[in-house]
């Protein structure tokens, strides 16, 4: 059977990342039962954020009241990050960044077959190696790397190609009445919120397989 799995997310959203581990051990937990077609739709966590991003001690503070609590919150998100075998090295990174150029970016990649690439690339680019994807020459040469051609991210970066994504996202996460993320859509039937462990995922796919 074919299923599909509409990610609702933001590459700069620790919990989606983790999120990602889960649903892809679901996935192979299923052991090629059902045919799963996973696609990554925008949603950003700090719409008013500067197209050059700010200092993410300065963003995380205002946030959460003290850096101190911020540091709590991201020594949590390691150590399950680590049970997930993802390392993230939060202080690595200088910048919150605007995520639109990545999104778009993301929305390219769908049309070229490689946009499960990209979104591991463009977590892993910022979250392991603190860089600033909110670069256009960093951007490029993440996707790159996951797959998709240089000058055509660079084409889209150098126009508003790609917005309609961030629009088609926003009506999503309306339609389903999404406020925060990670949100997983299993077949348009079931909503998952949260990084959920992969029973749930397959729990999800169990039922929707046997209506």
């Amino acid at each position: 059977m074919k299923l599909s799995v509409d990610v609702i997310s933001d590459v700069i959203c620790p919990w989606c990342y983790i999120g990602k581990r889960r649903l892809e051990k679901a996935i192979r937990d299923l052991d090629d039962q059902h045919e799963i077609q996973v696609r990554w739709h925008p949603f950003q966590l700090n719409p008013l954020m500067p197209k050059a991003g700010i200092s993410r001690k300065e963003y995380r503070t205002r946030k959460f009241g003290s850096w101190e609590r911020s540091k709590a919150l991201d020594a949590r998100v390691v150590a399950v990050g680590a049970a997930e075998g993802i390392h993230f090295h939060f202080d690595a990174i200088d910048k919150t960044p605007n995520t639109v150029d990545a999104h778009r970016l993301i929305g390219l990649a769908e049309q070229h077959g490689c946009q499960d690439q990209v979104v591991e690339s463009l977590f892993q680019a910022y979250f392991v190696e603190g860089q600033d994807i909110a670069n256009h020459q960093t951007l490029i040469q993440v996707v790159s790397e996951a797959g998709l051609n240089p000058q055509t991210a660079e084409a889209l970066l150098l126009s508003d190609d790609g917005m309609d994504a961030m629009d088609q996202g926003k009506i999503l996460s309306q339609q389903h009445q999404i406020d925060s993320v990670p949100c997983f859509i299993i077949d348009r039937k079931i909503t998952i919120s949260g990084a959920e462990h992969p029973e749930v995922f397959l729990a999800a796919f169990t039922q929707i397989a046997a209506t």
